[in-house]
């Protein structure tokens, strides 16, 4: 039975708010957890696997009192029930019916579980001894157990694999499991096959490290940004702007004109009034009752038509929330950069969202992503920017996450520190648009590579992983591949913007410097025939104290592929949303 905790003198340090040991307290130290045996613990999680051994029930300590059961009673007394069988006959009938009726007493067993707590890819033995709790309640994989113990030298199982386990003497909580309904099982499962459940998923250990490896990531995103000056700008989800001009925004609402239950409810509203000042003339007039009653039941039935569309109307209140047609933002580089002309070097950190019907591995409609404005920069500025970023982060996951990409290594991919590595010591390649469309010109492909053409991934992994086998920085990029405010090259036909391309993944960061020029963006948003209204405040940052800004988006999702070896986004994001799928 599970009661209630008492504090435990603990040699570790305990979670601050469980007041418990997490388990990556334990597998950290440098003996693995041997100088603990003797010091008591709590320990809690959820149970991986485990199993049972029967063994014979200790005897007593001397001295100590018995516990005597019902059962024990009942032996003891075999003697006086045979004598009284023996007077009245039948011994051996009634003898078999007295022993089917007394209960065996059950075998003493013991439950040894592996037990996870997500704090680290290492699990912890802890014995329980089935009178402390029946093995039934407690070995169900999924099984959530909060125990007192003391630490030991492995006794049965698993010598090899761990040093120490916990001989659990209370147990505090059982979260119990309906093993008919539970997804998981001993048996390592397909990433394919976790989708459906992903409320769960982070109970595998292979989903449990990509996760603590994304949290590594994202404590390094901060922390340069940090360090290197930025302020953090929350930026808004719900906006008016389309943010790239390349329509691929998810649209939350379309602008509404006047519905129609609006223009007739203003009609009966003006019917109201004209019955009611009829009615005023009828009451004056004292000669015509029944026309007066027959208006009067008029009226009446117009103001329950006015109610019942005034209620219609409140319900489709929200159609027309905002005034103007809104979206789920694709960026907020536009919002930052109003802030950069403030405040210099701003960042964020968020979800951004494309209205995108593919099923690629690659991208989903949420999306993650790291986002920056610069004022007083150009394009190189940016560029640079980029490569400290990627080379810092990579960098701060080897020394941070080491357990957890040894394992992804081990489990997952085995290059998955090599590709890093990469990254944190490896030079990057530099090459104008121009000169990719030339080098790719040479490689086969399904289709023809022309200038103007986006590069498509295969054309991206070809460059990164097979012509310089490094990251590459690719500049320059014709003015139609990219958004309408990214500044105009002197040629003409370029702009001013970059995609950093990496190994396995292709295109992590994509980057541009704003064009400052009021005219030039004037031009070109008249150019691409965008809605003058809805980019107006945009505009504005031209007329009144302008500043050359750069920037770029970082795609947080398909570096955490990159990170661990995944190939597909769905299995390295928490709730993945995508086309056609939503689950939680």
């Amino acid at each position: 039975m599970a009661s209630e905790q008492a504090p435990v003198e603990s040699p570790l340090p305990l979670s601050k708010y469980s007041k418990r040991v997490t388990l990556d307290s334990i597998s950290s130290r440098p003996d693995g957890g041997v100088g603990l045996i003797g010091q008591r613990v709590v320990v809690g999680g959820w149970v991986k696997s485990s199993r049972e051994f029967k063994a014979a029930a200790p005897p007593p300590a001397a001295g100590a009192p018995k516990d005597i059961s019902c059962v024990e009673v009942l032996q003891t007394k075999l003697p006086f029930f045979r004598s009284i069988i023996k007077v009245f006959g039948g011994e051996q009938r009634i003898r078999d019916k007295i022993e089917s009726v007394l209960p065996k007493p059950p075998q003493p067993s013991i439950s040894i579980l592996q037990i996870s707590d997500g704090s680290c890819v290492s699990s912890l033995q802890v014995v329980v001894d089935s009178g402390l709790a029946p093995p039934a309640h407690i070995m169900a994989t999924g099984t959530c157990i909060l125990v007192e113990g003391l630490f030991q030298k492995p006794s049965l199982l698993e010598k090899e694999k761990y040093r120490i386990e916990v001989k659990a003497d209370n147990i505090l909580h059982i979260g119990s499991v309906d093993q008919d309904r539970y997804p998981l099982s001993k048996k390592r499962l397909p990433l394919e096959l976790l989708r459906d459940s992903a409320h769960f998923r982070p109970r595998t250990t292979t989903v449990a490290s990509v996760m603590r490896i994304r949290n590594g990531l994202t404590q390094a995103a901060h922390t340069f940004f940090q360090e290197n000056g930025f302020l953090l700008v929350q930026v808004p989800v719900i906006t008016a702007t389309d943010c790239d001009g390349l329509g691929q925004s998810l649209v939350v609402a379309e602008a509404q004109e006047r519905s129609r239950d609006a223009i007739k409810l203003d009609t009966i509203r003006a019917s109201l009034k004209e019955k009611t000042k009829k009615i005023d003339q009828l009451k004056r007039n004292e000669s015509d009752k029944e026309a007066l009653a027959a208006a009067v039941q008029d009226l009446k039935k117009t103001a329950e038509l006015a109610s019942q569309v005034e209620a219609k109307q409140r319900g489709n209140k929200s159609l027309n929330f905002f005034p103007c047609k809104t979206y789920l933002s694709a960026s907020g580089r536009l919002h930052l950069e109003s802030y950069a002309s403030a405040l210099g070097n701003v960042c964020s950190f968020g979800p951004r969202f494309h209205a995108s019907a593919s099923q690629s591995k690659k991208l989903l409609a949420e999306m993650w992503m790291v986002e920056i404005e610069v004022a007083f920069s150009e394009l190189q500025d940016s560029m640079q920017c980029a490569v400290d970023f990627l080379k810092f982060v990579c960098r701060r996951i080897l020394e941070s996450s080491a357990e957890d990409l040894k394992f992804m290594a081990k489990r997952v991919d085995k290059h998955v520190v090599d590709r890093l590595q990469l990254i944190a010591e490896g030079p990057f390649e530099k090459i104008s648009y121009t000169e990719a469309v030339k080098v790719l010109k040479q490689g086969k492909f399904e289709g023809s590579i022309e200038w103007g053409a986006p590069l498509s991934e295969e054309h991206e992994f070809h460059l990164a992983e097979e012509v310089y086998k490094k990251p590459v920085i690719v500049y320059n990029h014709p003015k139609e591949l990219k958004p309408f405010n990214a500044r105009c090259n002197d040629d003409g036909e370029t702009c001013a913007a970059f995609d950093v391309i990496v190994p396995k993944v292709g295109a992590l960061i994509r980057g541009s410097q704003s064009e400052e020029r009021f005219n030039m963006l004037s031009a070109r948003m008249k150019e691409l025939g965008l809605e003058k209204k809805q980019y107006e405040w945009y505009v504005d940052l031209r007329r009144h104290g302008a500043v050359k800004c750069s920037g770029f988006s970082f795609m947080f999702d398909p570096f955490v592929l990159y990170a661990t070896g995944l190939n597909d986004v769905h299995d390295a994001t928490p709730f993945p949303r995508s086309f056609g799928q939503l689950h939680n």
